[in-house]
C-alpha cells in the first residue's frame, strides 16, 4: 500500500493500538516504526494499569499531573482492559489482582482520602484502609504504613506481550507493518501528506504521529511544531522466585511501583529518572536513582531487602511540558494527529479508540479538547527553555 486511508508513525503500544482501532473499522493503515516494534519506551515500561489515581510526581518531576483530570479516562481505560484478550485474541498476562496506594504520613493520608473522592465522583471503586488494615490485608506491608487506598481494578500487562498482539490483530485486518524503516521527511501535497524513508513513500489524508520521543521531530518534518518534553526512566528487576506478593503496591507522595509479574520476578519503578536521555541510542541508568528507588521500595516492603537484584535497565518517556497526555489532531493541519504523553500505557485502548472516532468524525467517548497537540504548538521564533 502506497496510498492507504492512515500512516501511523511509530508502533508502540500507542501506534500499535491505533493501527488496530482502526483497521478494525476498515481503513487501509500503515504503519512505520524506526526500529524494531516495542523497542522503546513501550516495551521498556513496568506495564502497570494505574486504575486508580497515583502519585502526582515522579522523582525530578517540577510540574504535577492533573490526577483528578484524568480519572474518567482511568475508568474507560479499565472497562477497554477487561476485553482486551478477547478483543486481540490472545493472552497478554493480563493481572487484575488489585493495588494498594500507601501513605506514611498524614499529610499523605489526607491526599489518600482526597482523591478517594474523586474516585468515587468517577465512579471507581476504592477504600481508604488504615496501615492496620492495610496490613492485615497484605502483611508484606511495613509499620511506615500509616493508611492505604484499595483499588480492586488496578493490575498489569505484559509490555513484551501487549504491542505485538495489538499489532498482529491490526494486521489481520489488513494493516501492513513496516519495521526498521525510519521516517525521513513528511511532506504536504495538497490535502494530503506524503510521508518518506528513504527512497521509500506513502502517501494518505491522515498521518497519526505516535512516534513517542520522537514526536517533536515528525512533526517539525511537517512544519507543525509539537513541543513534547522526552525523559528516560528507569527500572529494576529481581530474581525469579516463589509468588509472595499478588497485589501491584505504590506510594502516594513517592515515585514507587511494585509488583511481581507471571515469571516470579520483583518489578521495582515509579518513574526515577535515568542518568542520561539518548534519543539516537540506549539511554544510561543512573546509579543514584538505583539505589534511592530500592531503599524506599524497601522501606515499604521489608522483604525485598533479602533479594538479589538481577539487573536494570532505562526507557524513553514521551513527556509533555505540563504532564499531561496529548491526543488529537493538530489545530491548521487538518489530517495530522498526534498521541502520546502521561499514563500512555494504561490509556492505549482509549487513544486507539479516541483517534478512531476522532479520524472518522465522530465525538470521543470522553472529552478531550483539553488535551489536544494546540496547547504544545509554539511560535517557531521563541527560544524553548529546556
Amino acid at each position: 500500500m502506497t496510498r492507504p486511508d492512515v500512516i501511523v508513525i511509530g508502533a508502540g503500544i500507542l501506534g500499535a493500538s491505533a493501527a488496530f482501532h482502526l483497521a478494525e473499522r476498515g481503513h487501509r493503515v500503515v504503519v512505520l516504526e524506526r526500529g524494531a516494534p516495542n523497542r522503546e519506551g513501550s516495551g521498556t515500561t513496568a506495564g502497570n494499569l494505574h486504575i486508580q489515581a497515583i502519585h502526582t510526581r515522579r522523582p525530578g518531576q517540577d510540574v504535577p499531573v492533573d490526577s483528578a483530570r484524568l480519572l474518567p479516562l482511568q475508568r474507560r481505560a479499565s472497562e477497554h482492559w477487561s476485553r482486551i484478550e478477547e478483543r486481540l485474541g490472545t493472552d497478554v498476562e493480563l493481572r487484575r489482582s488489585g493495588g494498594f496506594m500507601v501513605a506514611e504520613t498524614a499529610a499523605q493520608e489526607a491526599e489518600l482520602r482526597e482523591k478517594h473522592d474523586w474516585e468515587r465522583e468517577a465512579g471507581i471503586p476504592t477504600e481508604v484502609l488504615t496501615g492496620d488494615e492495610a496490613r492485615k490485608e497484605l502483611p508484606l506491608l511495613s509499620d511506615r504504613v500509616r493508611a492505604a487506598s484499595w483499588c480492586p481494578l488496578d493490575g498489569y500487562a505484559n509490555p513484551l506481550l501487549i504491542t505485538p498482539a495489538y499489532l498482529a490483530a491490526a494486521r489481520r485486518h489488513g494493516a501492513e507493518l513496516h519495521p526498521f524503516t525510519p521516517v525521513t521527511a513528511v511532506e504536504q501535497v495538497g490535502a494530503e501528506y506524503k510521508v518518506l524513508s528513504g527512497d521509500r513513500s506513502w502517501t494518505a489524508p491522515i498521518v497519526v504521529n505516535a512516534a513517542g520521543p520522537w514526536i517533536t521531530e515528525i512533526s517539525a518534518m511537517a512544519g507543525i511544531p509539537v513541543h513534547m518534553s522526552p525523559v528516560a526512566i528507569q527500572m529494576h528487576v529481581t530474581v525469579r522466585v516463589p509468588p509472595v506478593l499478588h497485589h501491584l503496591v505504590q506510594h502516594i507522595g513517592e515515585g514507587m511501583s511494585v509488583k511481581q509479574v507471571s515469571a516470579g520476578n520483583l518489578l521495582i519503578g515509579g518513574g526515577w529518572p535515568a542518568a542520561e536521555l539518548d534519543m539516537a541510542g540506549r539511554s544510561t541508568v543512573s546509579v543514584r536513582s538505583m539505589t534511592g528507588n530500592l531503599a524506599q521500595a524497601g522501606r515499604i516492603l521489608p522483604f525485598l531487602g533479602g533479594l538479589r537484584l538481577l539487573r536494570m535497565w532505562a526507557g524513553p518517556l514521551a513527556a509533555t511540558p505540563d504532564e499531561m497526555p496529548v491526543i488529537g489532531e493538530v489545530p491548521g493541519h487538518p489530517g495530522f494527529f498526534v498521541a502520546g504523553g502521561t499514563y500512555a500505557f494504561t490509556l492505549a485502548p482509549v487513544w486507539g479508540d479516541t483517534l478512531a472516532r476522532l479520524i472518522a468524525g465522530e465525538s470521543p467517548a470522553d472529552p478531550v479538547d483539553d488535551l489536544g497537540p494546540g496547547r504544545l504548538s509554539l511560535d517557531t521564533t521563541t527560544p524553548v527553555s529546556p
